[in-house]
């Protein structure tokens, strides 16, 4: 399957102030949202991020925020984001198949959004090194069983580079600096 500009959208999951630092490899993980948010940005595609439970885990980190431009955030209590009926409308207005899926916590509220994607008949993309959770474990276990699911897995500079489809692109320097 191949990923396109026009089919693809970005889904950032509980990037948030009091969840993100919990997280293994927190620095890496924020690095490689921020570069990945903003190439989808650069590419004009659209991004959504959700928030669980603002009041106590807070909101998304500034540098997500920064990184997506004028993009506000949906409130969410359920783990998966497909089961909010806000988001899930909202992804069904956005007419896109294929849905990059990042952020925390890999084996709960992301693996669970995959699998209802899934189940609804979209295409969920986890960006491997967009995502993670409080231990290591959890996170590769949240991968494998994307995996069990049959869920497509990928990397921000690969899905980046793809979505580009060749150096003509509009927007080939500035995805290729974003990526140094």
């Amino acid at each position: 399957m191949r990923l396109l500009p026009e089919d693809t959208m970005l889904f950032v999951v509980d990037m948030q102030e009091k969840l993100v630092p919990a997280m293994y490899e927190k620095e890496k993980l924020e690095e490689r949202n921020d570069m990945l948010i903003e190439g989808i940005r650069l590419m004009e595609m659209p991004i959504m991020i959700s928030q669980q439970y603002t009041k106590g885990l807070g909101s998304s980190l500034p540098s997500i925020y920064e990184a997506a431009g004028s993009v506000t955030y949906f409130e969410k209590n359920a783990f998966s984001c497909f089961r909010d009926e806000n988001i899930r409308m909202a992804i069904e207005n956005a007419h896109r198949k294929n849905i990059l899926v990042c952020g925390t916590e890999a084996h709960v509220c992301v693996l669970q959004t995959c699998i209802d994607l899934k189940a609804a008949g979209y295409n969920p993309v986890l960006v491997t090194d967009c995502i993670s959770s409080r231990s290591r474990e959890d996170r590769k276990f949240g991968i494998i069983r994307a995996m069990q699911e049959g869920i497509l897995l990928t990397t921000a500079e690969a899905v980046l580079f793809e979505l580009l489809q060749d150096s003509k692109s509009p927007y080939f320097k500035s995805i290729s600096r974003l990526v140094k």
